[in-house]
């Protein structure tokens, strides 16, 4: 009995029938064996990972929170935050080029190649973020005593962690070019923050002190043990998948396409994580909670950016490379509205709970009420675009890319020094959103020169297009 089947029988034929597509068109995706079939569920399995992983992430928060009290519990965020941007950035792009190599090898059956891809990429990642953590802690031991006192040790403890973030994207990125989809999320989205959670309230129960130093001792242990068993799993894996015996190198094309990538994903990522550190250089570690809780909160609307980007990629790169212009302008528009109102719809949904929401991780974070506020209209901002930067690589445009998300990351840096002086966390909150901003219009107005398509909200359906595809009128 097939899945319309069994709907028939449960539901009124009238909406039977009208979910009859849809219910054929997710049977054929499960169930079809074609690389476009398996491509559609990798994404639909990654994207209900984010969703459990981003549900566990906003409930463990909220009970480390409730367990530390807010000064602690901002120290440790601080900290950790810290640690994943530069566990990141360790790996210079490694992660993301196994994802652009390893099909390639794998086409060519270059089982050698992928090896040594694959090695290489690890033992990069390990050795590039053990120098940048040498480097952290010889700094700590050089200016421990012009940086405050309650955040050395959880740093001198959170250089420690970076070998292990760096490798665990490397191994995120080697089981998602081969389809593992699990494999690749499950560990850092899902194990990690459950085992800190677990760690943190076993030393608690054991008598310990709930402060940042015991969090980030959890943090610590928890990455070690994910990304241990993740590369015992992942290597398991790619030695019955590629038995070869030997391996090849080719450091230098590795890095020739790691390395344009690192500045695309690096500024991308400093752009949407560095605002809690500045925000840590200038207030102390209470107020660092409010900010964090406030973005965590808000970072739920950004799931509805997720799916679309998700889904679009693909179609964007057919269609890019296909004839009719028109069509990619059709589906850039069509992207754009989805993106706008849903985001709109939820996060009018998140602005409206947000007392509720800021209650459950203490008192004191309800004053992150107007942070949301003023996040939300930033989030608004790049929604009102959509997936430009998406369309904008498919198209070939990494360096723009990478030139928009570095004025965006620049402004950001400045205006957060400027205003939060004077606003305090409003004035972090103007800085981040003002930054999103800057991103969506440098987003609309490259995307409209390079490719002749109008991605925004508002933007008329056209009445017809150019001899070159682009709009007329």
């Amino acid at each position: 009995m097939t899945v319309i089947d069994t709907a028939g029988k449960i539901l009124p034929p009238r909406y039977a029938a009208r979910l009859a597509p849809l219910l054929g068109r997710l049977t054929q995706v499960l169930l079809a064996s074609d690389e476009t079939s398996a491509a559609s569920r990798m994404a639909m399995t990654a994207f209900a990972i984010r969703v459990v992983s981003a549900a566990i992430a906003f409930v463990s928060q909220i009970l480390l929170a409730r367990l530390m009290g807010e000064f602690e519990y901002g120290v440790f965020v601080f900290v950790w935050v810290i640690a994943v941007i530069l566990g990141n950035l360790s790996c210079l792009g490694f992660h993301t080029a196994v994802i652009r190599f390893l099909p390639q090898y794998r086409n060519a059956g270059a089982d050698e190649a992928i090896r040594g891809l694959t090695a290489t990429a690890r033992v990069f990642a390990l050795v590039s973020a053990t120098l940048i953590a040498a480097t952290g802690i010889a700094a700590l031991s050089l200016l421990g005593d012009r940086i405050e006192s309650h955040y050395v040790q959880p740093l001198f403890i959170g250089a420690f962690v970076l070998p292990m973030i760096a490798l665990g994207d490397v191994l995120d990125g080697t089981a998602r070019a081969n389809g593992w989809t699990f494999h690749a999320l499950g560990p850092t989205y899902i194990v990690r923050p459950l085992l800190i959670l677990a760690f943190v309230a076993g030393a608690i129960g054991f008598g310990h002190v709930a402060d940042a130093n015991t969090a980030i001792v959890a943090a610590l242990a928890a990455a070690y043990l994910t990304s241990i068993v993740q590369f015992l799993l992942v290597t398991r894996k790619l030695s019955r998948r590629y038995p070869a015996r030997r391996v090849e190198i080719h450091f230098r094309t590795w890095l020739v396409v790691a390395f344009p990538i690192f500045l695309i994903e690096g500024f991308y990522f400093m752009l949407t994580n560095s605002d809690v550190i500045i925000v840590g250089l200038y207030l102390p570690p209470d107020k660092v909670a409010v900010y964090f809780a406030a973005a965590k909160t808000m970072a739920l609307v950004h799931f509805v950016y997720f799916a679309v980007k998700a889904a679009a990629a693909q179609r964007f790169s057919s269609l890019v490379s296909g004839a009719e212009r028109s069509a990619l302008a059709d589906f850039a528009r069509q992207t754009v509205r989805w993106t706008f109102w849903p985001s709109l719809l939820v996060g009018g949904l998140v602005i409206l709970a947000g007392p509720f929401l800021l209650s459950l991780f203490g008192p004191a974070f309800e004053a992150g009420q107007m942070v949301m506020v003023v996040l939300f209209a930033g989030i608004l901002a790049k929604a009102m675009v959509g997936p430009g930067e998406v369309l904008l690589t498919m198209a070939g445009e990494h360096k723009i890319c990478a030139a928009i998300y570095a004025t965006a990351l620049a402004a950001n840096l400045a205006l957060n020094m400027i205003l939060i002086p004077l606003w305090g966390l409003l004035g972090a909150a103007t800085a981040t959103a003002a930054a999103m901003v800057i991103e969506a219009a440098l987003l609309h107005l490259i995307v409209r020169r390079r490719l002749g398509i109008v991605m925004f909200v508002a933007a008329r359906l056209p009445r017809g297009t150019g001899p070159a595809g682009t709009e007329a009128g």
